[in-house]
């Protein structure tokens, strides 16, 4: 900005001051060197103003002051890999895997973390520029703003009320990352003071599923209890902020709505996740897309704790039905094998089809059906060759295709189904009748 002149209100033309009076005016030097010898009067009034204006305009700013500069506070906002213009401090209550990966991002952005866990991960700490206290008193002496729950969820009962709530503010927020909503959200309104604010979230992602990077991942959260002061409010969204800065998918949700949908999901994919593990399932050389995604899900469930899926089931009160839905799935479809299975057997003993006991021998499969009665296994026949005796190769046409040069084939397909019409749509598109 530059520091210019000010000009006189305007007046009629015979009281208006002569330019030179203006100049004069105007231009005086600082009170400082009004005192020094000057040149004398004769001087050319062109070098004197040329002078008197490198002295009377000077640069005072360029801007506002970064700090309460809107535009930059904007910029550093919307910045998802810059420090946090005002960053918190933030205490993690269980430093395991879990605490690790989300204090990775916390520091990255410019936090102050500190950490508690009953196991030393000092070490660890270290590493990631983290402050580690193996007393937790110790810990609440440093008066966090925010304490955040990384505690599993068969243990956070008793470890909270462990925890020397008197030593911290009365306005500290605690925010817990618990995988069961509703548990978590009916235990911190019992054990915690009512002066405290309160936010359960869940980030739907873990160290497995993130390698990437958050973006576009769900955080889902309700706003529990926060006070109605503009601190505790804006204290409230900076947190809130560090997941929104990853790009994450910001989900504002009940804790109730949350287990409902998360007892659909999250419980069978864990379920499935485990009884996969305990398949052995080994990758091999060609590997389908279906395939490819068990391992992946074998990969997202089998690190995290068995305490982890316990508590999925035993504090989730739609987990049981949940599981009761899966085997009865289960069992549905077993009997549907079962059913097939019997039909055959009766085809190859009241029938005495021989083409049926040639294409499809079961006795290995299975000695006992569904109701734990064993079938009445009769010896196959020798399996039959289907095929016949080569068709007679029409000359004419056998001509013709010695002579043409197209590469383009005649295909029937046997069998138009929905994996017949999905090979057609490629055998036409390159150009095959």
């Amino acid at each position: 900005m530059l520091s210019s002149p000010s000009f006189c209100p305007t007046l009629p033309a015979a009281q208006q001051p002569h330019l030179s009076e203006l100049l004069r005016h105007q231009l005086q030097p600082p009170f400082f060197l009004r005192s020094l010898p000057t040149k004398s009067s004769a001087a050319p009034l062109s070098l004197s103003f040329s002078r008197r204006c490198r002295r009377a305009f000077r640069i005072q700013c360029i801007d506002a002051a970064q700090p309460y500069d809107s535009e930059f506070k904007l910029s550093l906002a919307h910045s998802s890999h810059g420090t946090s213009p005002d960053p918190l401090k933030i205490a993690i209550i269980g430093f395991g895997n879990f605490g690790q990966f989300l204090a990775k991002t916390l520091t990255r952005q410019g936090h102050e973390v500190l950490a508690h866990s009953r196991s030393d991960h000092s070490h660890a700490a270290l590493q990631l520029g983290v402050r580690f206290f193996s007393d937790p008193s110790d810990l609440f002496e440093e008066h966090p703003e925010v304490i955040l729950l990384c505690t599993s969820i068969i243990s956070t009962g008793q470890f909270l009320k462990t925890l020397p709530l008197q030593r911290l503010k009365r306005s500290t927020l605690f925010v817990d990352v618990l995988s069961v909503k509703e548990f978590s959200k009916n235990l911190m309104l019992k054990v915690l003071p009512a002066d405290f604010d309160i936010i359960c979230s869940h980030p739907m992602f873990g160290p497995e599923s993130a390698k990437h990077g958050w973006k576009g991942l769900f955080f889902v959260y309700e706003k529990v209890r926060i006070g109605n002061e503009d601190s505790r409010v804006l204290r409230c969204e900076k947190f809130l902020d560090i997941f929104a800065r990853e790009e994450c998918a910001m989900i504002e949700m009940s804790c109730a709505e949350h287990d409902e949908y998360a007892a659909g999901f999250q419980f069978m994919t864990h379920t499935v996740g485990r009884v996969l593990k305990m398949l052995n399932l080994e990758s091999t050389p060609i590997n389908t897309k279906g395939y490819e995604k068990l391992l992946d899900l074998v990969e997202n469930t089998a690190c995290d704790s068995f305490d982890l899926y316990y508590g999925l089931f035993m504090y989730n009160k739609n987990a049981l039905a949940m599981l009761k839905k899966l085997n009865a799935a289960f069992e549905a479809l077993k009997n549907e094998i079962f059913e097939s299975l019997d039909d055959v057997a009766r085809k190859r003993q009241y029938e005495s089809d021989e083409k049926v006991d040639g294409l499809l021998d079961i006795s290995w499969m299975f000695k006992e059906n569904n109701n734990g009665s064993a079938w009445k296994e009769t010896a196959p026949n020798s399996v039959r060759s289907q095929d016949t005796a080569p068709w007679p190769i029409n000359g004419r046409a056998r001509n013709s295709e010695q002579s043409s040069n197209s590469s383009k084939l005649k295909i029937a397909i046997i069998g138009f189904g929905n994996f017949g019409q999905f090979l057609a749509r490629t055998f036409v598109r390159q150009g095959h009748q």
